[in-house]
């Protein structure tokens, strides 16, 4: 090109970081839009400026990491286009719109690097509608954020690797953590022992935070099955009640829950991009398709880090960088093709054993699908709009309405799920869960819910408009 190109990053996170440092690298000023007000993305997300907690304290075993990446990151701040606080709500062709403090811009870009990441992955539990339910990011951004926990007494109740993280953090910053709920059993398949043998030390430092947790008298239980969050719309949650893997029930008093399995990919961006999906077996969700370097199936949109693929914050470095230099090579510029040309089929290994590893977890930590799909009527699935399951049954299910759907978009229509502030983040896996058992078919084939512009509500600008 005869100028220099226009590359935008979407997302500060491990990915984001990454790519900016690989483009900065090969001579690009890149604009960096990240929603958040501070860099580090959800895992490794700065305290706000005063506060003082040490690394240790607030990243736990991560801490290494999260102190490289943000000084790595405040090392290229006078290099690149920094805009924080701002979300990229729509994507046409060959221009990024986002909003700022209110304001609305238009960004074009010849390259578009989208690191979005990932949020959590919800099951609806009967009572989690209720003050003091919160996700596991949710927990994380109290934390770290924040400098406070959720509860007084707080119960985790999920499945992943977060799960045990976020336990062991809260542990570490002085808060009570009364009990870890797994729903994955103790007892791991092969496929799942093969893939995280792809990545020991990481695996061994997974069991590290259980035994840690243990051994400061939390009690952890695995293989259970969540039956209700008691509580009131008074007070809110004040306890969570599972069967244990002996089918006897446990009841746990709390004031505050964090949920979550797992994560599920931020992809509305990649949707809007016209970006092309593929239904990812192991994880049950759908995922935007790509090639090794981050390629999706649109011309000039490249996916890095958990937004395209669940490989984690090392996972996410390696791709960020990747699908920038893959960016730089395509839009032929000679000293980003060279170093591309250098390190493509290293970032290439590694994140092909990072896949292997991603694919170990999902065996390791399932999503339980068999629970969704069984939760009562009467549980509420998507609390923006206080649709229950009864009410998702009863669209998908000609006997009850007369409609044969086993769609969950025409779910949607009828019912309204998905139709809130979250957009189908939170509501989202389980609804399409839910109708395709109702439907009687497999998941898949009642499809995914589609983004629309905005992928989040709007700041809209107050200001009085003159006649």
């Amino acid at each position: 090109m005869s100028q220099a190109p226009r590359i935008i990053i979407i997302g500060a996170g491990p990915a984001g970081v990454r790519a900016a440092q690989a483009l900065v690298q090969a001579g690009i000023r890149p604009t960096v839009v990240d929603e958040s007000r501070r860099d580090g993305g959800q895992i490794y997300r700065r305290q706000p400026e005063g506060f003082k907690r040490g690394y240790e304290k607030l990243y736990g075993s991560e801490a290494a990491k999260a102190q490289s990446l943000h000084s790595d990151f405040d090392a290229l701040r006078p290099h690149i286009d920094y805009r924080p606080d701002t979300l990229a709500w729509n994507l046409t062709q060959g221009e990024l719109h986002t909003v700022q403090q209110g304001e609305p811009h238009t960004l074009p870009f010849d390259a578009l690097i989208v690191c979005s990441g990932a949020t959590d992955r919800l099951m609806p539990v009967p009572g989690w509608h209720r003050a003091g339910c919160y996700s596991l990011g949710a927990s994380q951004i109290a934390l770290k954020a924040q400098a406070c926990a959720i509860g007084g007494r707080v119960v985790f109740l999920g499945s992943g690797p977060l799960l045990y993280l976020v336990a062991s953090q809260y542990v570490q910053a002085g808060a009570h953590v009364e009990a870890v709920l797994d729903t994955a059993p103790a007892s791991k398949s092969w496929a799942a022992i093969r893939g995280l043998l792809s990545r020991p030390a990481l695996a061994w430092r997974g069991l590290g935070l259980i035994k840690g947790l243990r051994r400061e008298g939390v009690t952890v239980l695995q293989g259970v099955t969540p039956v209700r969050i008691d509580g009131s719309d008074a007070i809110g949650a004040e306890a969570v009640v599972v069967r244990d893997a002996q089918g006897r029930e446990r009841r746990f008093e709390c004031d505050a829950v964090g949920l979550g399995w797992h994560l599920r990919a931020e992809t509305q961006l990649a949707d809007l991009a016209r970006c092309e999906f593929t239904f990812d077996e192991v994880s049950r969700q759908w995922l935007p398709r790509i090639d090794a370097d981050g390629r999706s199936s649109t011309a000039g949109v490249y996916l890095a880090g958990d937004g395209a693929r669940i490989l984690g914050a090392d996972g996410a470095e390696a791709a960020g960088r990747l699908a920038a230099l893959a960016a730089l090579a395509d839009l032929g510029h000679a000293a980003g093709r060279a170093t591309y040309e250098a390190e493509s089929t290293s970032l290439q290994r590694t994140l092909a054993q990072m896949d292997r590893f991603r694919q170990g977890l999902a065996h390791a930590f399932p999503w339980p699908h068999a629970q969704v799909a069984a939760v009562s009527d009467e549980a509420i699935v998507c609390r923006c709009e206080a649709v229950t399951a009864g009410e998702l049954r009863r669209c998908a299910n000609p006997a009850d309405s007369g409609l044969a759907i086993g769609d969950v978009n025409r779910a949607k229509a009828f019912s309204r799920v998905g139709m809130g502030r979250c957009q189908g983040r939170f509501c989202g896996h389980a609804s399409a869960e839910i109708v395709a058992h109702a439907s009687g078919v497999p998941v898949q084939m009642v499809g995914r819910l589609r983004s629309q512009a905005p992928v989040k509500p709007l700041m809209m600008n107050t200001r009085e408009v003159q006649a």
